[in-house]
């Protein structure tokens, strides 16, 4: 089955899952900073980020695996993955007096591998609360990486790349903007 290959170094991934039979993950500001907290300690030292949206009860990334991690550390992307879930998952059950899982399994992954793709997904990300119809523009949504994209704040997201991806922010912000209109 194509979502339990191991995720592979060097590679761009679009990295998605849902809570089980689509239970909400994120109650509170607090467990969607939680869970950032969590993606900093397991996947920053694993992947590159490119683009992230926390949903109530879904998230999508897009990482690029870092392939001098693979010769330094024999660190697994998807060992890690799997690690960043099951931190979460322990944290938010204690929270909230509950038990078992929190995510479907295995979790979700596509393998982009065309430089057109890479720039479609970042969109989709970003635009994925208007296409909920949570908010009527990615800027309004507080817990995706649009915002950081625009701003001009320290990240460790790789904005840089991602902007020269899409030839400069005016045209980020314009490729965006045609998809909602598309919709």
């Amino acid at each position: 089955m194509k979502n339990t290959l191991p995720l592979e170094y060097g590679k761009y991934y679009h990295i998605y899952n849902r809570g089980i039979n689509s239970c909400t993950l994120f109650k509170e500001n607090s467990n969607y900073q939680h869970f950032l907290k969590l993606y900093d300690k397991h996947i920053e030292p694993i992947a590159e980020t490119y683009a992230w949206c926390l949903m109530k009860n879904h998230f999508h990334f897009l990482v690029k695996s870092d392939e001098e991690i693979q010769t330094e550390k024999k660190i697994s992307p998807s060992q890690s993955f799997s690690n960043l879930f099951n931190a979460y998952t322990k944290a938010f059950n204690k929270s909230y007096n509950r038990h078992g899982a929190l995510f479907e399994r295995p979790f979700r992954r596509k393998e982009i591998n065309h430089d057109n793709y890479v720039q479609n997904v970042i969109v989709y990300i970003h635009n994925n609360p208007v296409h909920h119809n949570i908010c009527n523009h990615p800027l309004e949504y507080p817990w995706s990486s649009y915002i950081t994209c625009v701003s001009n704040k320290p990240t460790k997201l790789k904005r840089k790349e991602i902007l020269e991806i899409f030839s400069g922010s005016e045209n980020f912000r314009h490729t965006h903007q045609l998809d909602l209109n598309e919709s």
